[in-house]
């Protein structure tokens, strides 16, 4: 009797707390973060693509890429991937080897990877606005100050880039 209310009491607990933890072992739901997103004006434009999660809840694939005078100066292969174990977003900027952030908080409509060991960034966050989705990365900066980089992406039309490289 002991074992099932203790049982009952860690579930209405973790009901509670609302977020997402490192401890937790099931995959947070990312269906807000699919789409076509762009930032940016005039010379330069970043764009952001999430392919529709439903597909694999268990990895959710992504790329971005900043173009600048009609000339791509970066891309970035992306995925947020779920394994028993907990969950990662691994960037790979240029095509390098994926560089892995751990999963350390989520709730409705936002989430945070950090990985302490990376030089920059150490944390990775994306939110979902009501216009569209912020995303930053962050780390040390000058002086060790941490140095916040955002990006504020709307959603993106294929009419609007075509019309911006034109």
């Amino acid at each position: 009797m002991r074992k099932l209310r203790l049982l009952t009491i860690g579930i209405l607990a973790a009901c509670a707390a609302g977020t997402l933890t490192a401890e937790s072992s099931s995959a947070p739901a990312f269906g807000w973060l699919n789409g076509y997103w762009c930032s940016g004006s005039g010379e330069r434009l970043v764009e952001e693509y999430w392919l529709p999660v439903e597909r694999d809840p268990a990895m959710l694939l992504g790329l971005s890429r900043t173009v600048k005078d009609g000339k791509t100066v970066n891309f970035e292969f992306l995925r947020i991937q779920h394994d028993g174990g907990g969950t990662n977003y691994l960037a790979q900027p240029q095509g390098v080897p994926p560089i892995s952030f751990r999963l350390t908080a989520a709730g409705d409509n936002w989430a945070r990877f950090e990985n302490p060991q990376h030089d920059f960034p150490k944390r990775v966050e994306y939110r979902r606005t009501a216009n569209g989705l912020h995303a930053e990365i962050a780390g040390p900066g000058e002086g060790g100050k941490e140095l916040v980089i955002p990006f504020d992406y709307q959603p993106c039309e294929v009419s609007r880039v075509s019309r911006e490289r034109a």
